[in-house]
């Protein structure tokens, strides 16, 4: 059985205050896949890369205080991969890859738009240059897992407002569009939704900070682990942890019965 936590932190050192490195260590996951850590190596101090028995590793963004990802395994991979071959988006830190074995266990951060029409357009070029490489992972019989911040809400029921987001960046036709050619056309699954699909309020993962979005769970849900057909249908409990705040996004928890990664 393996464990597997994705959560964007927004920002590594404020989740650090939080406490999310007292609680990684207490937890039985086998591997975390964190987003936006909006730092650089030279941030980083040695309780983020070492807490307790987990080893670290980062993709940063050139760019300061922006973005980020990184992943945690108490496995040494056989492999690590940063980036994805896309000059401008390896860039901005939004993917690493460790391999074990015949398992690829990915963190990835796509592109908000919400702050500008810049920063949208920007994110249908990564969905442009990312699909084919979802391709090739499909394709090439190793078992995936991706887990990360993708900035979209698939279907109505994965946000409380959703009539009112129609034209919004994370819920616009055709980044929905393109996350249904993920799961329908590629033959990704989407995890949560497999074991729970149809639960709706419990299943969102990232509250704005703005009004009392938190407080009234006016939630989205933009956080997945997306997986080939074969692991994920050996995934058994899927879970958001929402019992301690550690960033504007919830731990998406995911169990796999699996042996070990090796």
């Amino acid at each position: 059985m393996i464990t597997i936590v994705s959560i964007n932190l927004n920002g590594i050192r404020s989740a650090a205050r939080k406490g999310f490195f007292d609680w990684l260590q207490q937890q039985s996951a086998d591997v975390v896949c964190v987003q936006e850590t909006r730092a650089q190596f030279a941030d980083i101090t040695h309780s983020m890369t070492h807490p307790g028995t987990y080893q670290a590793f980062f993709d940063f963004a050139v760019k300061k205080g922006y973005s980020g990802v990184g992943l945690y395994s108490k496995v040494n991979p056989d492999r690590v991969w940063n980036g994805f071959g896309s000059e401008e988006f390896d860039a901005e830190g939004r993917y690493i890859r460790c391999d074990y074995g015949n398992t690829s266990i990915i963190s990835l951060y796509v592109p908000s738009g919400s702050s500008s029409d810049e920063r949208q357009q920007a994110k249908f070029r990564f969905m442009d240059v990312f699909l084919p490489h979802l391709e090739e992972l499909a394709a090439s019989a190793r078992d995936v897992i991706i887990c990360g911040d993708w900035n979209v809400a698939h279907r109505e029921i994965d946000l409380k407002n959703w009539k009112s987001n129609r034209k919004n960046s994370g819920f616009l036709p055709e980044e929905r569009a393109w996350m249904s050619h993920i799961f329908d056309k590629l033959g990704w699954v989407d995890v949560y939704r497999q074991i729970h699909p149809n639960e709706m309020e419990s299943a969102y993962t990232w509250w704005s900070n703005r009004g009392q979005a938190y407080a009234n769970n006016v939630g989205w849900r933009i956080d997945y682990q997306v997986a080939t057909r074969g692991i994920a249908s050996k995934a058994v409990l899927a879970m958001v942890y929402k019992d301690i705040r550690f960033s504007d996004h919830a731990p998406l928890i995911i169990r796999y019965d699996v042996p070990c990664l090796a």
